[in-house]
């Protein structure tokens, strides 16, 4: 078991976070717009369902989304918002069936997707035992935050959401601090830091502040990326093959989703290794 972080009630926790698109109405295939690139096939405006949407709010083309050139769609986690949109904000109302209600449910998906993204960081900071000292703090963002949440769509709408945002990431910055200062020898500071391609394999990365990095195509095989902060980090491409983020701060599933890996990439047991490695 880590040193840094505890396991109890965790899962339990996380549960409402996790992607349900069983009872979801295919929001994310809908409310978001993409461009045609190497991530998307096509071009879509936001409010416009994506052709592979089929009527029971399931994607046609699930199994083949890499091959048939949609990659973003399989890196993309909405964290619960979808379901907690679809099933609590607008009680189990179908935008198709209530068309009326559309383009508002619509504009406040995006906002409970960056709400349920704030309660992902909260649980996982309440799990560091280092950070105990802003445990306080941490679950009472984390009980406002789900309150807010379960508002009603015009109160999510009126939302500020960036404000709250920076008064969270106050605290989930204090918890990397804390856990990151146990551990021995210097930290790198590559916060925000150009590091697209760089070549790190093998690089002692303990304890790093990498948040907001761009790590896009970096060479990372066999890097120690243990207690490093990889909040906001870009990780398109990167070569995570037999890295060590076993305990790693702030990772998130789709972090790892867009990247690369194999089997001896070791993860925190929160997130699962994709399909594609």
């Amino acid at each position: 078991m880590s040193r840094t972080r505890e396991t109890p009630s965790t899962d339990a926790e996380r549960s409402d976070l996790r992607a349900d698109c069983a009872r979801c109405f295919g929001l994310c295939c809908v409310a978001l717009p993409f461009a045609a690139s190497t991530d998307f096939a096509i071009d879509k405006a936001a409010g416009q369902p994506c052709p592979n949407l089929q009527p029971d709010s399931r994607c046609g083309i699930h199994s083949q989304l890499r091959q048939r050139g949609f990659s973003g769609c399989t890196v993309f986690d909405c964290l619960g918002a979808g379901q907690k949109v679809s099933q609590v904000t607008y009680r189990g109302r179908d935008w198709r069936r209530d068309p009326d209600t559309a383009r508002q449910m619509f504009a406040v998906f995006p906002v409970m997707r960056q709400l349920h993204e704030l309660l992902w960081y909260l649980t996982e900071a309440l799990a560091m035992p280092p950070a105990r000292s802003v445990h306080r703090d941490l679950r009472r963002a984390l009980e406002r935050t789900e309150r807010l949440s379960r508002g009603s769509a015009l109160e999510l709408l009126d939302l500020d959401v960036a404000a709250l945002r920076g008064e969270v990431n106050v605290l989930l910055l204090r918890a990397s601090e804390l856990v990151r200062a146990g551990i021995a020898g210097r930290k790198a500071n590559h916060r925000g830091a150009d590091l697209i391609g760089a070549g790190l394999e093998g690089a002692d990365l303990r304890g790093a502040n990498l948040r907001g990095a761009y790590l896009i195509a970096a060479d990372l095989r066999r890097a120690d990326l243990r207690s490093a902060d990889l909040t906001g980090a870009d990780l398109r491409d990167a070569d995570l093959r037999g890295a060590d983020l076993s305990d790693s701060l702030f990772l998130t599933q789709s972090q790892l989703t867009a990247a690369n890996g194999d089997g001896a990439t070791k993860l925190p047991p929160t997130l699962v290794r994709p399909a594609h490695w």
